[in-house]
């Protein structure tokens, strides 16, 4: 029986019905559908662009895995297992990291920033090398030591590559008291040449420079194993659930270990969020245009008086009325929802190949165009969204008028 249904209501479909608004009214409501699909698919690839634009970003900055401690602001190397951290299958790289507040003077403008003092695995880690924009990244070169800063403290302090004038770095000393007549005396100062400048993103080009962590430590007054914090990079395609566990496993619960995710977890929060809050507003939308569906239904069952009557002298009953019509409200959106994935998969191959749609000041952002990715995923939740809202669609003036308003034994 569910093959009379759909060839009557694939008849009606195509036909030509008797109120030519009723046409006008379904070819209507298929294009509502089908431009709320497209929108929902071009929209939601662009939030997936930008949300791998931000991690890229993040995969630059931060590590895979950091390992700190919970309660203070350094730890101990002899107090984590390193050797047997660099046996983990997964684990590619460690590098050990010194993070203190300091306070940048460069002729005669200063700048409170963060130092950070790293090993020469930082590179491997980090993969920051890539990102320079001026300079090259190299920390120490035979017995000379020299500093990598971000474009923002460049920018605010005016910072050239000339190895003529070097930063120099203040940090307060651990004394419990000082001379007012000597303040220099409570600051502990060093200075370095600036090779290189990197631009990644502006919290973390105005915050950081980079030197060789004997440096920081010696500035800070630190012992040779003392650090801040671990930073890991783990092999492709690993687990990283999995590895959190093994590594949580090695250092135990005085260290706080925070994948890259972890590290941003609000922002990434609040991606995802805006994410669906746009999927649900435009989904309100399309249920707002599939009213047009319940009007076509509801003509066209007006409109077919005659020949529900007569289906139903020649054997159809009540259920078998409704599937035709129901079918026919569903093909509409059906068609609609193809329709509209095809569509927007155009469009979106279009700005992935072309990148047509620009940003509006070139060069002042990561990328030049709206970056696009499309994922099946997406793809099968908004064909699946559509196809139950035209079903809802359908079968409510179907219910209402076919069952109150007909004359149907």
């Amino acid at each position: 029986m569910t093959i009379f249904p759909f060839y009557i209501a694939k008849r009606y479909l195509v036909s030509k019905k008797s109120h030519n608004v009723i046409n006008i009214i379904s070819w209507i409501s298929l294009a509502g559908v089908a431009f709320g699909t497209m929108a929902l698919i071009v929209i939601l690839s662009v939030f997936n662009g930008l949300d791998g634009v931000i991690k890229s970003l993040f995969s630059v900055v931060d590590p895979d895995f950091k390992i700190a401690a919970v309660y203070g602001k350094t730890f101990s190397t002899d107090s984590v297992d390193l050797q047997k951290i660099k046996r983990l299958e997964f684990v590619d790289a460690i590098s050990l990291c010194v993070e203190e507040n300091v306070l940048l003077k460069y002729g005669d403008k200063q700048l409170l920033a963060t130092i950070k003092g790293v090993d020469s695995n930082y590179c491997y880690v980090s993969g920051i090398d890539k990102s320079m924009d001026e300079g090259e990244f190299v920390l120490k070169k035979k017995n000379q030591q020299f500093a990598v800063v971000g474009r923002g403290i460049a920018y605010n302090l005016s910072i050239g590559l000339n190895f003529l004038t070097p930063v120099l770095v203040y940090v307060p000393r651990k004394i419990d008291d000082f001379s007012l007549t000597n303040p220099d005396e409570a600051f502990a100062k060093k200075m370095i040449f600036p090779v290189g400048i990197f631009m990644l993103k502006q919290e973390y080009d105005s915050k950081y420079i980079i030197t060789p962590i004997e440096f920081t430590r010696d500035l800070l007054d630190y012992p040779v194993h003392k650090i801040s914090y671990l930073e890991i990079k783990i092999k492709p395609k690993t687990d990283f659930d999995d590895a959190k566990v093994q590594l949580q496993k090695i250092c135990g619960l005085k260290y706080l270990i925070k994948n890259r995710f972890e590290q941003h977890e609000l922002l990434y929060r609040i991606m995802k969020s805006e994410k669906w809050a746009i999927f649900f507003i435009l989904t309100f939308i399309l249920i707002i245009a599939s009213f047009n569906i319940i009007a076509s239904i509801a003509m066209l069952l007006i409109d077919k008086r005659k020949d529900i009557t007569t289906l139903n002298n020649l054997g159809a009953n009540e259920i078998t009325l409704k599937r035709i019509f129901i079918i026919e409200g569903w093909l509409i959106s059906l068609i609609g929802a193809v329709a509209g994935l095809i569509f927007g998969l155009i469009i979106c191959w279009i700005q992935i190949k072309f990148s047509v749609v620009r940003f509006p000041s070139s060069g002042s952002f990561v990328v030049e165009a709206y970056p696009v990715a499309m994922q099946l995923t997406d793809f099968a939740e908004v064909f699946i969204t559509v196809a139950v809202i035209g079903f809802l669609a359908a079968w409510l003036p179907v219910q209402l008028i076919l069952k109150n308003n007909l004359d149907v034994k």
